[in-house]
């Protein structure tokens, strides 16, 4: 499991983590200004090149999964699964939900998903699902969207930013 030092990143505000997936080689300059404002991105897999993590990387601490389509070998070093622990949240990070071969109520905060290209949280069991959709390429009538959880006062608070409708 990934923890990050809790000095490096708790604000006043709260802990914001941007959250994005299925860029599928393009970073969108609207998505880069809203990831500059975060402290911690998470990518939940399709990255599509290698820049993309590394233009992540040199906006905050980053944490990625390989998607299905990341099959490079730049890629092959990204787990398919990672935990990470912020903020004493734990939160499992997979690029394809029904490949989740564990039970999440039994430790973890959050579940961050991407794959489907469809934005959607909920709660399930006391823990928050969280896809935020497609940040890449418009697909179909499918929205452009990212999203941010925040940790502020011991509680998770999610959102999805639409990008493009």
């Amino acid at each position: 499991m990934s923890v990050l030092p809790e000095a490096e990143k708790q604000t006043s505000l709260g802990t914001k983590i941007g959250v994005i997936s299925d860029t599928h080689g393009l970073l969108r300059g609207e998505a880069i200004e809203f990831l500059e404002t975060c402290d911690i991105i998470v990518h939940a897999g399709d990255m599509g090149k290698p820049e993309i993590l590394e233009k992540m990387r040199s906006i905050a601490p980053t944490f990625a999964v390989r998607g299905n389509v990341d099959r490079a070998p730049w890629a092959l070093d990204l787990p398919d699964k990672e935990f990470v622990k912020i903020d004493k949240k734990c939160f499992c990070l997979i690029h394809i939900l029904s490949d989740l071969d564990l039970e999440p109520s039994g430790g973890f905060d959050a579940v961050i998903s991407g794959h489907s290209h469809l934005p959607k949280v909920y709660k399930k069991d006391g823990v928050l699902y969280f896809n935020p959709g497609s940040a890449g390429p418009k697909r179909f009538r499918l929205p452009v969207s990212i999203g941010a959880i925040t940790i502020r006062d011991a509680r998770l608070e999610s959102e999805i930013i639409t990008l493009i409708p």
